[in-house]
């Protein structure tokens, strides 16, 4: 997937978009590739745009409002202190989702919607496919869960749920940025090597929505599908770091240690690897290796600064 696709669509009539998160990861990556998919016309909309948490504010704000696709990027991810905010994480995660969905069947839009690798239990040999049990482990999970549920239960036509795992970005708050940050304040750095998963470039999956938006696939499909995404391999958290530290002239040393060794409120998946052969096959994809993704966003970071890293 390259910016060499370009949708075609209808030349004279532009697909109304709607990106609700408009500033995460996620969010931001399609803001930034919005300007080459000039057949579409996006509205990008924050928190201060309209609250997701309060469902009669969604209903209002959507009053005389008309889109072709939803792009649901908003999301409440602050995983261990959704512990002791578990309506606020319901409201965003699920409520939302299910006012978002209705609207979406009354009026006949595409949405798309992004969840997540914590609906699972973290305990298979596998990696996970989409017709897996679920089993979230804490709140975070749980709320994601319950708004797929929501979704799948309305079943709005040409919609997607893409569960996604380790997102990272030149924007936002992330694994990436903190270690880049963390490795040039300290000497050494202890990283758990216990999880296993694969990182998610979110400006490969921002191309990948956009694909999906156009695809023959999606416009005959009926009803809404589950697909995983991420970038291809596999690796733990230390492995992540080490290769953002490899990548770069920072000399910060990392320690392996033990998901016992650093408790958090929120239980992690212990392995939470996602079978991708679904929309591999379905879409046509090539996805890229993780460290290759990795490998450009540095560049981004680097570029953005406009100094080493």
């Amino acid at each position: 997937m390259t910016l060499s696709y370009l949708p075609m669509g209808n030349l004279f009539m532009s697909k109304q978009i709607l990106v609700t998160g408009a500033n995460g990861q996620l969010g931001s990556e399609l803001r930034e590739l919005s300007g080459y998919f000039t057949n579409y016309d996006f509205t990008f909309i924050t928190r201060h745009d309209l609250d997701l948490s309060d469902a009669l504010a969604i209903k209002v704000w959507f009053e005389n409002k008309t889109f072709d696709v939803i792009i649901n990027c908003a999301a409440y991810t602050a995983v261990d202190k959704a512990e002791i905010e578990a309506d606020l994480a319901f409201a965003i995660n699920a409520t939302a989702v299910q006012t978002l969905a209705q609207f979406a069947k009354l009026h006949g839009i595409s949405m798309l919607h992004i969840s997540t690798d914590y609906v699972f239990a973290g305990d298979s040999c596998k990696p996970y496919q989409e017709t897996d049990a679920t089993c979230p482990q804490g709140v975070y999970g749980q709320s994601k869960l319950e708004g797929e549920l929501a979704m799948r239960a309305i079943n709005p036509d040409r919609s997607v749920i893409i569960r996604t795992s380790w997102v990272y970005s030149r924007f936002g708050n992330n694994f990436v940025k903190t270690m880049v940050r963390l490795g040039k304040e300290r000497k050494e750095l202890s990283v758990i090597y216990d999880q296993i998963g694969t990182p998610t470039s979110a400006k490969d999956l921002a191309l990948v929505l956009l694909m999906i938006i156009d695809s023959p696939q999606l416009q005959s499909q009926s009803g809404t599908e589950i697909y995983h995404y991420s970038n291809e391999g596999v690796c733990s958290w230390y492995d992540f770091a080490l290769a953002i530290f490899k990548s770069s002239p920072i000399r910060c040393k990392v320690k392996p240690i033990e998901t016992k060794d650093y408790p958090t409120p929120a239980k992690r998946p212990h392995y939470s690897l996602l079978n991708k052969a679904k929309i591999k096959n379905t879409f046509d994809l090539t996805i890229p290796y993780w460290r290759d993704s990795l490998l450009q966003c540095l560049k981004y970071i680097k570029h953005s600064k406009g100094k080493s890293l």
